[in-house]
């Protein structure tokens, strides 16, 4: 290969990612003809400097706008970009330096995670489409997080995220989730923001089974205060009178591993009299803030209202709370992918023992011989 300067291999990454990164037309199949080269370290090294350029230029001009295409190309020439492993050699290159290794910054693979990690901050930095930012969130905890020095540096685009509600929300959480224990980073209203995102539409976005997976796992440190695990209890209970029955099966085995975790909310179930005289639930549901609904101070009556649910399922999964709850907790996996059709099938495949319904044999339509009998009767 031919010997040549790093201004010049930079230069001509620029001429490059000026190319791909159109504001205008969707280059996604270029980019992917392109990737096979991004193998190259010092290819992918000055890409990702070109592209941290050119996204400040680009979007500098237009901070508050969104650009869909430009910011489709970039995402998907971002995406394709993967920094090596801790304790790789960088030692594939296009083209030959005559720079010694420990001189050159493309031949350290601490400059590939600090350009990397510059160039994902510039582009999270601006405004972008509802539908990228949940691209971005799908794959940020996995294919991003990793690769960069200081992950803790995302702390603002996720907790822009978490603010702007909805499915964006929720798929917020794991990165933050990630951040909070893995780099101890401190997210006070955590909770408290999670609590406020427990609403009917959670039951009907496509990412159900993660947000319940995630909330799970933030639930599951049995250090957390009573009264905040009491409001996700009775939150989840009110919720529960208006779910369709798949998020229900979730939501009472929810319920009673939660109770089961922490004793001190068993307060629920054994309330005396809490389900026999009618009374005013203290509960408010309308209450943004966990520790100010005074949820300790109700009972599930909520759960008792369902056993007496259209579904058998439901209805057998609430009268557990009847009996004393076992120290093992329900397996929730099961069942967080679990379709009203698979519910249905289920259903119909399940056994069923013939029930008699008539004592007599209806001899006309709708009329038993003992009806008939009284009609006579009656004529005469």
């Amino acid at each position: 290969m031919p010997k040549n300067g790093p201004d010049s291999n930079l230069f001509l990454s620029q001429t490059l990612v000026e190319h791909l990164l159109s504001t205008k037309e969707d280059m996604s199949l270029l980019i992917s003809r392109f990737q096979e080269f991004l193998e190259m370290d010092d290819v992918r090294y000055y890409v990702m400097s070109s592209v941290r350029d050119n996204i400040y230029r680009v979007m500098g001009r237009n901070k508050k706008a969104v650009i869909p295409v430009y910011q489709n190309n970039v995402y998907t020439l971002l995406s394709t970009i993967n920094v090596p492993s801790h304790g790789s050699k960088i030692t594939h290159f296009l083209v030959k330096q005559a720079y010694k290794p420990e001189e050159w910054k493309v031949a350290k693979l601490k400059e590939h995670k600090r350009a990397f990690e510059q160039m994902w901050l510039l582009f999270l930095k601006f405004k972008l489409p509802s539908s990228m930012y949940k691209k971005i969130l799908v794959v940020l905890h996995e294919s991003i997080m990793p690769q960069m020095s200081d992950p803790t540096l995302l702390i603002d685009f996720l907790s822009a995220a978490y603010d702007i509600g909805g499915a964006i929300s929720l798929l917020a959480l794991n990165g933050l989730f990630i951040l909070i224990h893995k780099h101890n980073l401190d997210y006070p209203d955590f909770y408290k923001k999670l609590y406020s995102l427990l609403d009917p539409s959670i039951f009907h976005v496509k990412y159900r089974a993660r947000f319940f997976h995630l909330v799970n796992i933030f639930l599951s440190s049995t250090h957390l205060p009573a009264y905040l695990v009491a409001a996700f209890v009775k939150r989840f209970a009110r919720l529960s009178l208006t779910a369709p029955p798949t998020a229900l099966l979730i939501l009472l085995s929810f319920i009673c591993n939660l109770i089961r975790r922490h004793p001190s909310c068993r307060v629920f179930i054994h309330r005396p009299s809490a389900a026999e005289e009618p009374c005013d639930d203290p509960y408010v549901m309308e209450e943004e803030d966990p520790a100010q609904c005074h949820a300790l101070e109700s009972s599930l009556w909520e759960i008792k209202t369902l056993q007496k649910h259209y579904h058998p399922d439901v209805a057998k999964a609430a009268m557990k709370i009847n009996e004393p709850l076992t120290e093992q907790e329900d397996n929730i996996s099961e069942m967080l992918e679990l379709s009203t059709f698979e519910l249905m099938e289920r259903e119909l495949k399940a056994e069923r023992k013939t029930i008699p319904l008539e004592f007599d044999t209806a001899t006309e339509l709708l009329k038993s011989p003992r009806e008939m009998l009284g009609v006579h009767f009656s004529l005469e």
